[in-house]
């Protein structure tokens, strides 16, 4: 894939200057970026982790529950979280083996 995506750039030249091309897959503990990307992961295990500290912590590893407007529900031991998507610095998918 990668040799053929960069034939594609050397003749069309999108890009000027000098350019590293990487292509990867995502793996298995995928990270999460936009809120859209959540709902195809509900019952999974994901990891958080916060800008800043909610109820003195930043990190959280639970079940996804789902999503209620712009939150996301997680749920940690016997304890449901709402975090706003936008105080998410990191979220990943915990995989399963």
């Amino acid at each position: 894939m990668s040799e053929q995506v960069s034939s594609v750039l050397d003749v069309e030249d999108p890009i000027t200057g000098e350019y590293t091309l990487e292509v990867s897959s995502p793996g298995m503990d995928r990270l999460l970026f936009q809120l859209t990307q959540y709902p195809a992961y509900v019952g999974e295990i994901i990891e958080l982790r916060l800008r800043s500290a909610f109820e003195g912590r930043r990190k959280f590893k639970g079940v996804l529950k789902g999503i209620e407007g712009e939150d996301v529900v997680i749920q940690v031991d016997n304890h449901e979280y709402l975090l706003p998507h936008s105080a998410i610095e990191k979220a990943r998918v915990q995989p399963r083996i």
